[in-house]
């Protein structure tokens, strides 16, 4: 575990699985494939040296018999055709040179006094700091007694041009199996989290198919399973959730008409007051089961400004000052009548809670836009921002005694804002206040939505 720290620390190791599995294996399969290749060179290079030994051994016996035969006034003659390219003959003595010092290379001089029988007292001599075994001087003596120095220069071993084009390909080879693995082995990983990202707020998203592998049929048979549990749980609630809803207002009308009857007008206002809380707690919840199962409208082509222009328009008709701040002019394919329910309940949020109201649009990327709603009051506290999202929270104090809430408003404009597949985020605004910002795609929520028709929505 120390190793990948270190490479997060120096942001070398992949966040991904796939980067990291990619990383391990392509990295350890080139330490295997280069071991393997450094002990085959290495043995080749032991093997080469072994045969090189042995014929030049044979070499310097061959041309030490043809000095032997040769007479002595000719044999400076023959030294130039017994030069080869990795040894030289010098007869008489050698010069003493400060760069070569007496050396015990047993492997080498063992081979070539055994080539040369046991006559003749070979000796070697080599350079300072060397460590190759055939950069040598030999020294021995003729039978007359005449000086031999076999001056040995190393040879590099061949290496064909082939292997390095050999070894770039085997290590594309080993790039591509690597990929090829990992992709085989995550791409099931990534297909359940598309498929859990793709799930909506009714929770019901296509079906993972159940084939591949035995573990990763396993997973997506798992995941449908939990998928369909899930969804059929939270209908079930929300049927029973609209169904207290519906049948609560059958009896809140009956006591309304039994209200009219009563004779304590003080009492009568009372019972008023508290019916008018149930009725609005009742379409609140009636309201929040649509938003979250509702949302059948399909995807146009609208005009955002238009919209938003036309709804702040109808607030300052109704006599609540609302403005608009900013404007997009550039078509936007949404759900209209979906994000008007959003704005609406936002603006009645903050005409409740607050004051001033104001929207602000601009765009936020090259492919998403921000409408932020805005108003004037105490805001809410940093610690229950997003806990006000749920449905039924409600703030200590309501953000106003006086005019409390139900706790729903904010949850449904949650709810229509993710089947819209945006976000919708809270702040607290310097000064005082709040600001609710949603931020939405240009594009199409849904794949049926690219061809509609250009629509101003009002």
């Amino acid at each position: 575990m120390r190793v990948p720290s270190i490479l997060t620390r120096l942001r070398l190791w992949p966040r991904s699985l796939f980067g990291r599995l990619t990383l391990i294996l392509f990295f350890g399969l080139v330490a295997a494939h280069a071991l393997s290749f450094g002990l085959i060179l290495h043995e080749r290079a032991r093997t080469i040296e072994t045969m090189m030994v042995y014929n030049l051994a044979r070499d310097i016996a061959i041309s030490v018999a043809v000095l032997e035969r040769v007479p002595p006034n000719e044999r400076s003659a023959w030294l130039p055709h017994l030069e080869r390219k990795t040894s030289k003959y010098v007869l008489g003595p050698v010069p003493n040179d400060e760069q070569f010092v007496t050396a015990q290379v047993p492997d080498v001089t063992a081979t070539i006094a055994s080539a040369l029988g046991p006559k003749y007292v070979v000796s070697a001599s080599a350079p300072r700091n060397t460590v190759d075994p055939f950069h040598l001087r030999l020294h021995l003596q003729l039978a007359d007694g005449t000086p031999l120095t076999v001056e040995m220069s190393p040879s590099q071993l061949p290496l064909s041009i082939w292997v390095p084009l050999v070894v770039l390909a085997q290590l594309a080879t080993l790039a591509f199996v690597t990929w090829l693995a990992v992709r085989l082995a995550s791409r099931s990983l990534a297909q359940l989290a598309r498929a859990a990202d793709s799930l909506g707020p009714e929770l019901r998203g296509s079906p993972l198919p159940e084939n591949g592998p035995l573990e990763v049929a396993r997973a997506a048979t798992a995941f449908n399973a939990m998928q369909r549990r899930i969804a059929d749980y939270l209908a079930e609630r929300m049927q029973i959730l609209a169904a207290i809803s519906h049948d609560l207002q059958t009896p809140i009308t009956r006591m309304r008409l039994r209200a009219d009857l009563m004779d304590d007008t003080v009492q009568r206002e009372k019972l008023y007051s508290d019916l008018n809380a149930m009725q609005a707690l009742v379409q609140e919840g009636i309201a929040y089961v649509r938003g979250v199962h509702g949302v059948t409208e399909a995807p146009c082509r609208t005009d955002l400004h238009a919209l938003l222009d036309s709804l702040v328009c109808d607030y300052v008709d109704a006599g609540k000052p609302t403005r608009l701040i900013g404007r997009f002019d550039h078509p936007m394919i949404t759900r209209p009548h979906t994000l008007r329910r959003i704005i609406i309940n936002l603006l009645e949020n903050a005409l409740k809670f607050g004051t001033d109201p104001e929207i602000q649009v601009d765009a936020e990327l090259a492919d998403r836009v921000s409408i932020a709603v805005r108003d004037r009051g105490p805001g809410i506290p940093q610690a229950e921002l997003q806990a006000v999202l749920q449905p039924f929270y409600r703030v200590e104090g309501s953000r106003n005694r006086d005019t409390g809430g139900t706790g729903l408003g904010l949850a449904i404009a949650q709810q229509l804002t993710l089947a819209l597949n945006g976000t919708l985020a809270l702040s607290n605004r310097d000064g005082g206040g709040l600001e609710v910002r949603l931020s939405l795609p240009c594009g199409a929520p849904e794949a049926d939505g690219g061809g509609a028709k250009l629509k101003s929505a009002d």
